[in-house]
C-alpha cells in the first residue's frame, strides 16, 4: 500500500514539474500561435503555426510593465505579436474596435475580407515599420520613414482601387515608447494606419519560425504545407 502511494507521488510530482516546467517555458522563453488572417501575407499564410521568442526584447514580469535582460530592442523589419490595443479595458476595446471596424467596412466597401471581429480583444501579429522617433508617411500606397521611400520586398497590394484612409496616412512622428506597425498584405490589414501606435509594454515577443502549416482548405494529400515547415521568418 505504501509502494502504491509512493509510486502515485511520483507520478503526481512528475506531472506537477512538466507543468510548471511547460508554463514557465511559454511565460517567459516561446510562445506558439496560429495565423487566423491574411493579413501578413504572403510571408504569412492562414493556418502557419509559428513560435515567438518571448525573451529577445525582455523577460517581462509577470502583472507588470517591468522587463529585465532586454536583450535587444524592436526594430524596422521586426514581425511582432502584440496585445491589441494597448492596455485599454474590455470595454474600451470594444468601443475602439467598433469605430475602427467602421473605417475598415468604408474602406473597403462594407466587405470585411478577414472577418475581423467587432468586439474581439486580441492577440495581432505585423511587422514594425516605425519606431520611437521615426517619421511615417505613406502617399498612394507608398511607404516612406524619415522622409526616404521604404523598398518593401515582403509588401504586396492587391486591390486596385484607392482608399484614401488606407493608401495616404501622416504624416506622423512615432512617439517614444510606441511602435508603428503594418500588415505585409497592405490593402487588407487591421494595423496602425487605422488604430494608432502600439506601445512598447503590449509586445509579447518576435516571430522567428514555422514550425507547421495547415491547409484547411486543400485536398487531404495537400493539407500540410511540407516547404513552409522550419521556414524562419524574416
Amino acid at each position: 500500500m505504501a509502494r502504491e502511494k509512493s509510486k502515485f507521488r511520483e507520478y503526481a510530482e512528475a506531472v506537477i514539474i512538466a507543468i510548471i516546467l511547460a508554463l514557465l517555458i511559454r511565460t517567459f522563453v516561446v510562445q506558439a500561435f496560429k495565423i487566423p488572417s491574411g493579413s501578413m501575407v504572403p510571408t504569412l499564410q492562414v493556418g502557419d503555426h509559428i513560435l515567438v521568442s518571448k525573451f529577445i526584447y525582455g523577460i517581462k514580469i509577470p502583472f507588470t510593465d517591468d522587463r529585465f535582460f532586454i536583450f535587444k530592442q524592436p526594430r524596422r523589419g521586426d514581425i511582432i505579436v502584440f496585445s491589441f490595443p494597448d492596455n485599454r479595458s474590455k470595454k474600451e476595446c470594444t468601443e475602439l474596435s467598433a469605430n475602427v471596424m467602421s473605417r475598415l467596412e468604408s474602406t473597403w466597401n462594407n466587405r470585411n475580407p478577414f472577418n475581423l471581429l467587432k468586439d474581439d480583444c486580441r492577440d495581432f501579429i505585423k511587422r514594425v515599420v516605425g519606431t520611437g522617433g521615426d517619421k511615417i508617411e505613406i502617399k498612394d500606397k507608398k511607404l516612406y520613414v524619415n522622409d526616404i521611400a521604404v523598398k518593401d520586398a515582403f509588401a504586396v497590394h492587391k486591390d486596385k482601387t484607392h482608399s484614401e484612409s488606407r493608401d495616404n496616412f501622416g504624416p506622423k512622428i512615432v512617439p517614444r515608447g510606441k511602435i508603428f506597425v503594418m500588415g505585409d498584405n497592405r490593402d487588407y490589414s487591421y494595423d496602425s494606419r487605422f488604430w494608432g501606435y502600439v506601445d512598447m509594454d503590449d509586445i509579447k515577443g518576435r516571430a522567428f519560425i514555422i514550425y507547421w502549416s495547415w491547409n484547411s482548405k486543400g485536398g487531404w494529400l495537400k493539407k500540410v504545407r511540407w516547404e513552409r515547415l522550419g521556414s524562419f521568418l524574416h
